[in-house]
């Protein structure tokens, strides 16, 4: 899941992931700002759940993937669209 908080005086946005898979042990978010290099780790929480809160600019577009105990890359089910990427697959895409 996606949420997306607004502020009016800032160019940024906050946006919370979460994402919930059985039996995951660690999730990390990659392809945000174009950097599929250095993932952003999700904390995971009592019910099993994964999260981050991370703050995006205003007025930008970030593919993205979830890697799943570091072998199983996942799209995220909410994500605002989807692109064609070189590897045959899609990613996950949010707009700011």
């Amino acid at each position: 899941m996606v949420q997306k908080t607004y502020f009016k005086t800032k160019d940024y946005c906050k946006v919370k992931f979460t994402f919930s898979l059985e039996n995951a042990e660690t999730v990390e978010i990659l392809g945000l700002n174009s950097d599929w290099e250095n993932s952003v780790v999700m904390s995971k929480k009592k019910d099993g759940s994964f999260t981050c809160e991370l703050s995006l600019p205003k007025n930008t577009k970030h593919e993205f993937k979830y890697l799943v105990n570091e072998t199983i890359w996942i799209n995220e089910p909410e994500a605002d669209s989807e692109n064609a990427n070189e590897f045959g697959g899609k990613n996950s895409v949010i707009i700011i």
